[in-house]
């Protein structure tokens, strides 16, 4: 069995639900507290281990680039003034372990994720979505290398959300289950109302084998005109292991502005030298 060594990050898209901000800023760039919401995901990547990151990005979002590359001024005026450059760690990855592609068209997930198959080749691969946030200890993408380490084949995140609101996402069909595992007969993206199969959704972490990549070479489009990257993971099942694995932690919906919202007040509630603060300040909120 191939280890995990490889992560994509589809981060082409353009963020229209948050516009104006997303005019000039990525919105994988906003932050988290402290932190841009990217720079949590990649943190993820490099927690379970694995080395190379491939970002699959757009036009107008080099500010994605920069972000992972050498800030000369920044970091040498720092050092001159003896100040802490610790949090800059995680942003500066080896040379040839952060890599980019360009997706020229918005075609859909699957499509961008075609987009780095030379970079993937014949190896396992990760992928995050990173407007999917997941809090836990151990991170989310470590819990599913263990799971793969032990299953092989193909894994995806499971999240159980209220049934009403499956039309928004891919939805799993499942079989057995044992405990956080379950085995998956089948995905169906962005079910009609009262058509899925399960209140199981795939909340944006998955390790699949390379031969996905050879099915979106011809992948037809799905929901929305777009070409699906759960239409072709459904080809996968019954022709290799797949399982879907409940994270044992919390996610926020980035995606969405209630989901930013909460996630940075959740992080800011729980900040080692802030959250006293930010309770006292909520409370106040709340009480006038």
């Amino acid at each position: 069995m191939k280890p995990i060594r490889k992560a994509v990050f589809p981060v082409a898209g353009m963020g229209t639900r948050f516009l104006p901000a997303t005019k000039v800023m990525p919105k994988e760039l906003f932050p988290i507290v402290d932190r841009p919401l990217l720079q949590y995901a990649v943190d993820e990547a490099l927690e379970a281990g694995i080395e190379q990151m491939i970002f699959v990005n757009g036009r107008g979002k080099g500010m994605i680039e920069d972000h992972f590359d050498m800030a000369y001024e920044l970091e040498h005026t720092m050092a001159e003034r003896s100040k802490d450059r610790s949090v800059l760690e995680g942003t500066r990855l080896r040379p040839g372990d952060c890599v980019f592609v360009r997706q020229q068209e918005p075609l859909g997930l699957g499509h961008a994720i075609w987009c780095a198959r030379d970079i993937i080749g014949d190896e396992p691969f990760a992928i995050f979505l990173p407007d999917e946030f997941m809090v836990g200890s151990p991170s989310c993408m470590t819990q599913m290398v263990k799971a793969y380490e032990k299953l092989g084949g193909n894994i995806v995140c499971a999240l159980e959300i209220p049934m009403e609101a499956t039309p928004s996402y891919g939805v799993i069909d499942p079989g057995y289950r044992d405990g956080p595992i379950t085995e998956v007969k089948g995905l169906v993206e962005k079910p009609p109302a009262g058509t899925a199969p399960s209140n199981l959704i795939l909340p944006g972490r998955y390790i699949l084998q390379p031969e996905v990549m050879r099915i979106l070479e011809t992948q037809a489009t799905g929901a929305g005109g777009e070409i699906q990257l759960t239409d072709a993971m459904a080809q996968m099942i019954g022709q290799q292991p797949f399982h879907g694995m409940t994270f044992d932690g919390k996610r926020y919906d980035c995606g969405s502005k209630a989901g930013f919202v909460e996630a940075n007040l959740a992080l800011a509630l729980a900040h080692p030298e802030m959250g006293a603060e930010m309770r006292a300040t909520v409370e106040k909120l709340l009480a006038e």
